[in-house]
């Protein structure tokens, strides 16, 4: 049975419009002028047995703008939110005539916020070209915030600065390229709303985790709309380079029961969203944002998958990460990686061959799922982050927890009989320290967030080299970007896919501060021309090496049969006893691989030193060369380093 698709779909005759609610006595359409701010017409829409609420506006075409009022009890202690005086915009939203703007009227019944909605705009239907998706195994993905990322871009033309189209530009595909790129994947670009306290502390949001609407781009940053958007991925596609999309489908910008009446909790709180067991009046915190959507609910799930369908064939995108993502596994009796909807992603006929990412973590009861989502979902791995973390820290009893995370993290992902990782490694994320400031501070610096410094993470697991914050000692930075480059060079060795996040690779700051989510100014605006061009150098480096030898391609967790030897200090292979020094500072991976540019079988020696001074090291029998300046190995490390060799004998 073919299923008559909801929003608004333009016909020969005029614009059907239709939309989803199991509680409202009636729904409204009312139809706005070219401004949006002048309501000119109202339709009372007609509720089928599917609880689909429809309507056909005869004689009016795509570009019309819109919204709902959904009428029906008022009695938030039972759930129900019906407010006619809240303009309401459609879950099915493509496209909207302004952003969002917090104001306590959101909040308030019987206040009419029409002149303060944005108005949902009629759109038409435009295809993308869709072509595999462009994330090789063992893949390199590179985190951006789109307006962070191009905002002080010096040579973007001021009208593109901060928009998605930026991406498109030369200068930045050319960076990208430049450190070999596989795929972009883009913090959330879809309308966003601010949290309620930032615009008493004179703050905005800047990283998007708030959506309202779940299709429609902001138009702050995407002022083309899905057009903008399908363009600037067919220009990467042009360069070889995907695009992944950072998606929020587990709670919205309405909030807790004191947040705005925005658009679902408007037209259906009860359906669309996870309350407390016989308390409908009090809703789910999974996200610790308030509100939980209910994922498991049909409509919902109808929702996630028209949107993500939606992002494929009306722009071509590669794949998707999402964020918090046991939400969408959870039912009332919790997380189910077998689910309906997690499983109708994976088999929907549009869907099926796209990249999904999880973050396998969320706040609520069973929240820590990581290995647990089923394939092919790639997990962000937080577990690599902290072992990799810990060992360069210094921390004692880390080198065996550094070689499992270098080998695809088997005690993660091989527990359901799986033969492969499906780890995605980070070393630094939006959320959190940049690697620059991981080296440079032992604590968090928050205070500009106007919280004293309570919000984010506490634990870290960092280190300052001797100086808390900013040091103009050049003993301190040259410390700092030499960890900084050993940090970078251990993310590129990891079996898997790797994310680096933006500005990582020339040693970007925040100044400390570790949740910098409204901070959309200089805190997070990337400088381009501070960046430090001797790490982009060196990030540059270890691309191509990950390119060049074919097993930073292969998937298969490395077990020491014939794939991999780890070897101590004096050349031998590592006995227990090596492995159960604590403070041990070296160690040597020797990967039997295939060199693609000689085009040959060699053997690749990636050595650790994390110790503060130079250190013996002996190969086992071969002809080794330093990569990639092919100098003969000389059986020193350098202090806190990753020195790779490769074996010219074979």
């Amino acid at each position: 049975m073919t299923v008559s698709p909801l929003g608004a779909v333009a016909v020969a005759t005029g614009v059907r419009f239709s939309c989803f609610s199991a509680h409202a006595e009636r729904i409204e359409l009312c139809l706005f002028d070219s401004d949006g701010r002048k309501q000119v017409a109202d339709y009372s829409m007609h509720c089928g047995d599917d609880n689909i609420h429809r309507v056909e506006v005869p004689s009016i075409k795509p570009g019309r703008r819109y919204g709902f009022r959904a009428h029906g009890i008022y009695d938030p202690d039972r759930g129900l939110w019906f407010d006619p005086s809240k303009l309401l915009v459609d879950p099915y939203a493509r496209e909207l005539d302004r952003p969002f703007v917090y104001d306590p009227v959101l909040s308030a019944p019987g206040v009419d916020t029409a002149y303060l909605v944005p108005k949902t705009i009629v759109t038409e239907t435009v295809l993308a070209e869709i072509g595999k998706p462009m994330l090789p195994r063992g893949g390199i993905i590179y985190e951006i915030n789109v307006k962070a990322f191009t905002q002080r871009h010096p040579d973007l033309p001021e009208t593109l600065r901060g928009t998605v189209a930026a991406l498109a530009h030369p200068a930045v595909i050319a960076h990208l390229k430049r450190i070999c790129v596989d795929a972009v994947e883009l913090m959330p670009i879809t309308a966003w709303i601010d949290e309620r306290h930032l615009p008493g502390l004179g703050l905005t949001n800047g990283w998007g985790y708030n959506p309202v609407a779940l299709m429609a781009l902001d138009p702050r940053i995407c002022p083309g709309g899905i057009r903008e958007l399908r363009e600037t991925v067919a220009a990467l596609h042009d360069a070889g380079i995907g695009t992944i999309l950072d998606l929020v489908f587990n709670h919205t910008g309405e909030s807790d029961r004191f947040g705005a009446t925005l658009s679902m909790r408007g037209l259906d709180n009860l359906s669309y969203y996870r309350h407390v067991p016989r308390e409908p009046g009090h809703l789910v915190n999974d996200a610790g944002t308030g509100n939980t959507l209910a994922c498991d609910h049909p409509q919902v799930r109808r929702l996630i998958l028209d949107s993500l369908r939606h992002f494929v064939e009306q722009a071509g995108v590669d794949g998707f990460r999402f964020d918090l993502a046991p939400i969408l596994g959870r039912t009332a009796t919790g997380f189910e990686p077998d689910g309906e909807t997690l499983t109708a992603m994976i088999r929907d006929e549009v869907l099926k061959d796209r990249i999904l990412i999880a973050e396998p973590w969320d706040i609520g009861p069973g929240g820590y799922q990581l290995g647990n989502f089923p394939q092919p979902f790639l997990e962000w791995n937080d577990r690599a982050r902290d072992d990799i973390r810990r060992f360069w820290r210094g921390d004692a009893w880390t080198t065996g927890a550094l070689a499992t995370r270098l080998a695809g993290s088997s005690d993660i992902f091989a527990r359901h009989g799986h033969e492969a990782t499906r780890s995605v490694t980070f070393l630094a994320a939006h959320d959190g320290f940049t690697l620059m400031d991981l080296v440079s501070n032992e604590h968090k610096h928050n205070e500009a967030n106007g919280e004293e410094n309570r919000d984010g993470h506490n634990e870290n697991l960092s280190w300052n080299n001797g100086t808390e914050g900013a040091s103009e000692d050049p003993v301190v930075t040259e410390n700092r970007r030499r960890d900084v480059a050993a940090l970078l060079s251990t993310l590129f060795v990891t079996r898997g896919a790797i994310m680096l996040a933006m500005g990582d690779e020339g040693g970007r700051s925040q100044g400390g501060n570790n949740n910098a989510y409204a901070q959309d100014n200089a805190i997070t605006w990337m400088d381009w021309w501070t960046l430090d061009q001797s790490l982009v150098e060196h990030t540059r480096m270890l691309s191509e090496l990950r390119c060049r030898f074919a097993v930073f391609s292969e998937t298969d967790f490395l077990t020491g049969d014939g794939d991999v030897e780890w070897i101590a200090a004096s050349g031998e292979p590592m006995q227990v006893a090596d492995w159960e020094t604590p403070d041990s500072q070296t160690i040597g991976m020797i990967l039997p691989t295939f060199d693609r540019e000689d085009e040959r079988r060699t053997r690749l020696a990636v050595l650790f030193n994390r110790g503060h001074g130079e250190t013996p090291f002996t190969l086992p029998q071969g002809e080794w060369t330093q990569y990639p300046d092919g100098s003969a190995w000389r059986a020193m490390l350098p202090p806190r380093s990753v020195t790779f060799c490769v074996d010219a004998r074979l």
